[in-house]
C-alpha cells in the first residue's frame, strides 16, 4: 500500500508563490509518474501537470510558464512550484504517483489527501 502525505497549501495574496510537496511511502518498487491535480468548488478536478520517470513535464494551458513539477527520486517527494499565483488557482490540490510494487504486477495509482490554496487579497 502506497502512502501520500501532501503539504504546502495556504492562503496567499494574487501574485504570490507557494510550493506543495508530496512525499510516498509504502511498498514502492519503482515510480512511473508523478502529478498534480486540483479540483475548485463546483468544478471537475483537472490535471495541473504531470512529470514522468524520464522527467518529462506536462502542463495544463492555465499554468504554463507559472507552474513548475519537479521530484526528488531519493526521498519519493513531487514538488508544485506555483508562482504568479490568480483567484483562479483556488482549489483543492491533490497530488497522485503511479507506481508499480513489485515486478510484474500491474501499476498502482495512488492519490493524497488533498491541500487547500487559496488565493485571495
Amino acid at each position: 500500500q502506497v502512502q501520500l502525505v501532501e503539504s504546502g497549501g495556504d492562503l496567499v495574496q494574487p501574485g504570490g508563490s507557494l510550493r506543495l510537496s508530496c512525499a510516498a511511502s509504502g511498498s514502492i518498487f519503482s515510480i512511473k509518474a508523478m502529478g498534480w491535480s486540483r479540483q475548485a468548488p463546483g468544478k471537475q478536478r483537472e490535471l495541473v501537470a504531470a512529470i514522468s520517470s524520464g522527467g518529462s513535464t506536462n502542463y495544463a494551458d492555465s499554468v504554463k510558464g507559472r507552474f513548475t513539477i519537479s521530484r526528488d527520486n531519493a526521498k519519493k517527494t513531487v514538488y508544485l512550484q506555483m508562482n504568479s499565483l490568480e483567484p483562479e488557482d483556488t482549489a483543492v490540490y491533490y497530488c497522485n504517483f503511479v507506481v508499480s510494487v513489485a515486478t510484474m504486477t500491474p501499476l498502482v495509482n495512488s492519490w493524497g489527501q488533498g491541500t487547500q490554496v487559496t488565493v485571495s487579497s
